[in-house]
């Protein structure tokens, strides 16, 4: 009687657009290919709403090899597509040539080279951009209004901090040898090898940092699938889509918490990767990008003619997806010189499905205070 009850209730259709998720997040870390050489796949994204300096610039341009080496690009959040792709060649291609894959969030502010709602981008290359973040916004908290003119320094030093998942600074991984500055200058001197013993202590390198990122690969994939439960759906299987990550759907209208937090169902019509798949959208769903994660879907067991009406939820002109906190995992205190720090470690819901990240817990309350409830 028990399985008969839950296959039951397992059919209701107003129980699979309204209850809440209370499992692992669906979906085990899938993770991009080492890349056999520099440069040959990067990862970008954008800092915005910077002070503006006497150039007019008022953002940064991150762009960022999986071998950790990186180029800031001062611009301005007004550069239309054009300007963005001139800049790239003469800053980038230039000097490294053109890439074999690019990974950007796709959204209004970057290029959309990456498939929304498709898990293709790198954690690793994620947290790297994070972790550059917060040292360029804290570099123009010191330089204010002159933060341009600094970049360049900020860049030379970024690129010589050794970093522990390639064993080295991105510079020596980049050229091959440490680099000459008034700090080392006795560690490159006029006497370094050269010609063929160069190019094999280069290829030897890249070996070893190849070795390295695998290690770290499998050590964060091994991390985040204990928080994961496999997920997979067949090609014609019907399922319902998450509502809440979408910005511009509205689920606290009229009906407030009682709209629904899930719509559909709706058709699997391919899968694209691992743990992405293509949904046949209605036309109401339009200006959604059709390929979601598999933590925004569950199965529909209901019957096939029952459907949740679309005119339950508002859908206005400005639909994008929006990353939001599920959950505080845990809790620590940075211990500083002169004072303790109290961080959480935060679930996101994110377009390429559950990430974490470590936040202020003072931050986080002050915006998400629900998530400190119990």
């Amino acid at each position: 009687m028990k399985k008969d009850i839950a296959t039951y209730v397992g059919k209701c259709i107003t129980c699979a657009k309204v209850k809440a998720e209370h499992q692992k997040p669906s979906g085990l870390l899938e993770q991009p290919e080492i890349p056999q050489w520099k440069w040959e796949q990067i990862a970008m994204d954008f800092i915005t709403k910077l002070p503006r300096t006497s150039s007019g610039y008022d953002s940064i341009w991150v762009i960022i090899d999986r071998f950790k080496s990186a180029h800031f690009l001062p611009i301005r959040e007004t550069y239309k597509m054009e300007k963005l792709a001139r800049l790239y060649i003469d800053e980038i291609v230039v000097r490294h040539g053109v890439p074999l894959s690019i990974i950007s969030d796709r959204d209004r502010t970057s290029v959309n080279l990456s498939t929304a709602y498709h898990p293709q981008t790198d954690g690793q290359s994620e947290r790297t951009i994070q972790t550059l973040e917060d040292m360029l916004r804290t570099c123009i908290l010191d330089f204010g209004g002159s933060w341009d003119t600094h970049l360049p320094l900020i860049e030379f030093s970024y690129n010589n901090s050794y970093h522990s998942s390639i064993g080295c600074a991105p510079f020596e991984a980049l050229y091959g040898r440490k680099c000459r500055s008034p700090i080392c200058w006795t560690e490159v001197g006029d006497n370094r090898i050269t010609g063929p013993e160069l190019i094999q202590e280069t290829t030897d390198k890249i070996a070893q940092i190849q070795q390295r990122l695998q290690a770290t690969r499998s050590r964060q994939k091994s991390y985040a699938d204990k928080r994961r439960k496999p997920l997979e759906f067949d090609v014609g299987d019907r399922v319902m889509l998450k509502v809440s990550p979408w910005k511009g759907v509205v689920r606290f209208g009229a009906k407030g918490k009682l709209a629904p937090r899930y719509v559909g169902p709706f058709e699997i019509t391919q899968r694209i990767g691992p743990v992405a798949y293509r949904l046949r959208l209605p036309d109401e769903l339009s200006r959604v990008h059709d390929v979601f994660h598999v933590s925004n879907l569950k199965r529909c067991l209901a019957d096939g003619s029952l459907i949740i009406p679309l005119e339950e939820i508002q859908v206005d002109e400005q639909l994008h997806f929006i990353e939001e906190p599920v959950e505080i995992m845990e809790r620590e205190v940075k211990r500083l010189k002169r004072s303790h720090i109290p961080i959480v470690k935060v679930r996101w819901n994110s377009k390429r499905g559950p990430e974490f990240t470590c936040e202020r817990e003072d931050n986080m309350k002050a915006k998400y205070p629900h998530l400190f409830e119990n």
